[in-house]
C-alpha cells in the first residue's frame, strides 16, 4: 500500500471495531490509510507530537475517534491545520450523546467537522475523508461518483422490489 493520506486515531484500542467502519469505506475508495491509538487525557504529548507530524507523513485529512469526554479530535485539531473528522464513539451510559456534544462544540478557529454516532458515523467519516481528497485526486472522485450510482441503484431496486411485492 502507498503512503497513507489519511490517519485513522482512536483515543483507545476499545474503539477500533467502530473505527474499523473508516478503514472499509476508504479501501472501497482505494485510499491508503494509517491507523494508531492515542489519548487526549492519559498521553497528551504523544497526542500533541502525533498531530503535528501528521502532515510530514503524507497525511492529508485525519480522522479521531473518542467516546467519553471525547477531547481527542479537538485536541488534534489544535495542533494540525490538516482536516479533522471526529467520531462519537458510543462507550458511557450516555450512548455517544456526551461525545457527539464534545466534539461539535469546539470554539470558533478550531474545525472539526463532526458525524454521527458509532458505526454510521465512521463509516460517514470514511467517505467524507474521501470527498475531501477527491477534491484534488480525479480517480477518488470517479470512484465516489460510482458510490453514489450504486448507492441511488440500490434504492431504485428496493422500490422495484416492493411494489412487486405489494402487486402480488
Amino acid at each position: 500500500m502507498s503512503e497513507p493520506l489519511v490517519s485513522i486515531v482512536m483515543g483507545s484500542d476499545s474503539d477500533l471495531e467502530i473505527m474499523r467502519e473508516s478503514a472499509k469505506a476508504l479501501e472501497g475508495f482505494g485510499i491508503a490509510y494509517e491507523m494508531d491509538v492515542t489519548s487526549a487525557h492519559r498521553s497528551p504529548d504523544r497526542t500533541a507530537e502525533y498531530a503535528r507530524g501528521a502532515a510530514k507523513r503524507g497525511v492529508r485529512v485525519i480522522i479521531a475517534g473518542a467516546g467519553g469526554a471525547a477531547h481527542l479530535a479537538g485536541v488534534i485539531a489544535a495542533h494540525t491545520t490538516l482536516p479533522v473528522i471526529g467520531v462519537p464513539i458510543p462507550s458511557t451510559s450516555l450512548n455517544g450523546l456526551d461525545s457527539l456534544l464534545a466534539i461539535v462544540q469546539m470554539p470558533a478557529g478550531i474545525p472539526v467537522a463532526t458525524v454521527a454516532i458509532g458505526k454510521p458515523g465512521a463509516t460517514n467519516a470514511g467517505i467524507l475523508a474521501a470527498q475531501i481528497l477527491g477534491l484534488s485526486d480525479r480517480d477518488v472522485a470517479r470512484k465516489l461518483n460510482d458510490h453514489k450510482n450504486k448507492l441511488a441503484s440500490g434504492v431504485e431496486e428496493k422500490s422495484k422490489k416492493m411494489k412487486s411485492s405489494l402487486n402480488t
